[in-house]
């Protein structure tokens, strides 16, 4: 490996090491005269047992792309040969690879991926039109990086091949990345041509718009109806396409797929652009109707259904925008006609609070919209004050919001106030089914718990030595009474969802702090323990979700190792401390 400060053939100093993977390192490097970075890729025979296939390899990627010129291509401008290393120095392309992207984001948003596949489309295209055709046969979130102008840019060309029309002997091994593969890349199944691409394609827009990484085991792409609300029916129809396992029924080319991909691009504009007509002319119409029935007996009551049926246009419309910006605007248009509806709120906690992704920023919108002002008050205080059940409803929906799907000491800490919010309300109003006492009673637990993020763990350990051990054996005792929320096999589906959230958090919180519970002489092993195995018990009634069952069991698993660790640490403390008098 080279070392930063190396001057490699006399031209290029290397600065660091920008890539690593199992075949090669990439550096980054300057030219020495130039003053001009570059990426270089290597090969060394020191780090390869392959080396002579492998360095074959390079050299095949660096003739294909010194033939190519395209603002979606890295650019290569020298190739260096030694007896035991080879190096292909190449443009240097700044900003980020998708999959680092997807890993902070989650996932990508449909209105992104419409310009991202469109641009994929294009470079694929004008691989697929050289002669002979080159087949890329590798596309996948890491080999592609977004530049900061927007610009996507292919790299790793180690599996490209140029494809032969004459050749119709099926390819003889296996080259891609298993998940993205199409099944011909297999050996065996056919030969790799234009269509190959477009399937990896495919799946490389289902792991951003979804989240799913295909490369973890199973190896495989979830049923469509896993895939999430937030994708179009159109965009599903078009991946479910592109991942045939059989290339006659995908895109038969790239400007096929580009065409596809901008038609569902030009009906979401189109549509919103009438959603907008729509209201404008509905709001047009109201105000003259308004006007019209200024003299007429009940003019008030007609005014609240025109008012009723706005609020229901805005709902939509903020609900078919993907730019939370806009969605924002058509919710405050929503709150300022009726702040008391509960359709306005329960809209906005399904658009702004996501699965395992509810963002600060997504956190801050929602709270400048419900604390908007209106002419008695903020509309979160109107719709306190004339729809109890419902603001009940809201504050623990919100609660559990900044709880779960945001998550960290932060979230959970935010949601106290929400939790008691739904606690106080209830409580102040008649007993009422439609919230229900177990829901009420999840919600003061719920409370419970994030009292102690924000009052413990938020202001660090108690270094006085005032309070001792109280504050566990406190937490303690909440999720004990936490875990004795029962459920049956008659339970509902919502009651079963909570019993699978508690038990996963009462596990993570026993797992994290497992330590300081058996330092408390109040806590022993066996109490923690216990506490598993009423969670253990309950599983044989959750909805039998593989992934988040292989998750709690995993969560279970290491929660008891962290106790048996350390009950042996306390047991030898104990031995000093005896030592010791």
């Amino acid at each position: 490996m080279l070392k930063a400060g190396f001057v490699l053939d006399g031209k290029y100093r290397i600065l660091s090491v920008i890539g690593q993977g199992g075949m090669s390192t990439v550096y980054l490097a300057v030219h020495e005269r130039l003053k001009q970075k570059w990426a270089v890729k290597e090969i060394s025979m020191e780090y390869c047992e392959n080396y002579e296939m492998i360095s074959r390899k390079l050299i095949v990627e660096a003739d294909i792309l010194k033939r190519l010129d395209h603002p979606g291509l890295p650019k290569i401008v020298d190739i260096i040969e030694k007896k035991d290393a080879i190096w292909m120095v190449m443009e240097f392309i700044e900003g980020k690879t998708l999959k680092e992207i997807l890993n902070e984001r989650g996932r990508i948003e449909e209105k992104e991926i419409l310009i991202w596949g469109k641009q994929l489309c294009e470079v694929l295209s004008y691989l697929h039109s050289k002669k002979p055709s080159i087949i890329y046969r590798d596309l996948k979130p890491e080999n592609i990086i977004l530049k900061k102008t927007g610009r996507l840019v292919l790299i790793d060309f180690g599996t490209a091949r140029e494809y032969c029309y004459k050749n119709t002997v099926c390819d003889a091994m296996y080259l891609g990345t298993k998940g993205y593969a199409a099944p011909e890349q297999y050996g065996g199944m056919g030969q790799t041509d234009a269509r190959t691409d477009i399937y990896c394609l495919g799946v490389t827009l289902y792991s951003l718009l979804t989240g799913y990484n295909p490369e973890k085991p199973p190896y495989k792409i979830y049923p469509e109806k896993y895939w999430g609300e937030h994708i179009s029916l159109e965009m599903k129809s078009l991946l479910l396409k592109c991942i045939q396992s059989e290339p006659e029924k995908r895109y038969q080319n790239c400007r096929e797929l580009a065409y596809a991909l901008s038609q569902i691009d030009y009906k979401k504009q189109k549509e919103k652009e009438n959603e907008r007509r729509k209201i404008i002319k509905f709001l047009i119409f109201m105000m003259v109707g308004q006007l019209s029935l200024m003299f007429c007996i009940g003019c008030k009551k007609v005014s609240f259904c025109y008012k009723e049926e706005a609020v229901v246009r805005y709902i939509n419309a903020a609900e078919k925008s993907e730019d939370k910006k806009e969605a924002s605007q058509y919710y405050k248009m929503a709150l300022e006609l009726i702040p008391e509806e509960k359709l306005i709120y329960q809209s906005m906690i399904k658009y702004f609070i996501r699965l395992n992704h509810f963002q600060i920023e997504d956190a801050v919108i929602l709270l400048d919209l419900i604390n908007s002002v209106c002419e008695e008050g903020t509309v979160i205080e109107i719709f306190q004050k004339h729809n109890a059940l419902g603001y009940a409803e809201f504050s623990y929906a919100l609660g559990l919001g900044y709880f779960y799907d945001m998550g960290n000491i932060t979230g959970k800490g935010a949601s106290e106030k929400w939790f008691c919010e739904a606690v106080d309300t209830m409580t102040s109003q008649d007993e009422n089914e439609a919230f229900g006492k177990q829901k009420r009673k999840r919600a003061g637990l719920y409370a419970k718990i994030a009292n102690y993020y924000n009052t413990f763990l938020l202001n660090g350990t108690d270094q006085s030595g005032e309070r001792g051990t109280g504050d566990f054996m406190d937490f303690y005792k909440t999720l004990h009474s936490l875990n004795q929320f029962e459920v049956t096999q008659k339970s509902t589906k919502s009651d079963l969802a909570a019993a699978y959230l508690i038990s996963r958090e009462i596990t993570i919180e026993i797992m994290n702090y497992a330590e300081q519970f058996l330092k408390d002489s109040s806590i022993n092993k066996k109490m923690l323990n216990k506490e598993l195995e009423k969670i253990e018990e309950r599983t044989k009634y959750f909805i039998k979700e593989k992934k988040q069952m292989e998750e709690l069991y995993q969560f279970m698993n290491e929660a008891k190792q962290k106790i048996e660790i350390a009950d042996s640490f306390k047991d030898k403390e104990d031995v000093r401390d005896a030592g010791g008098t």
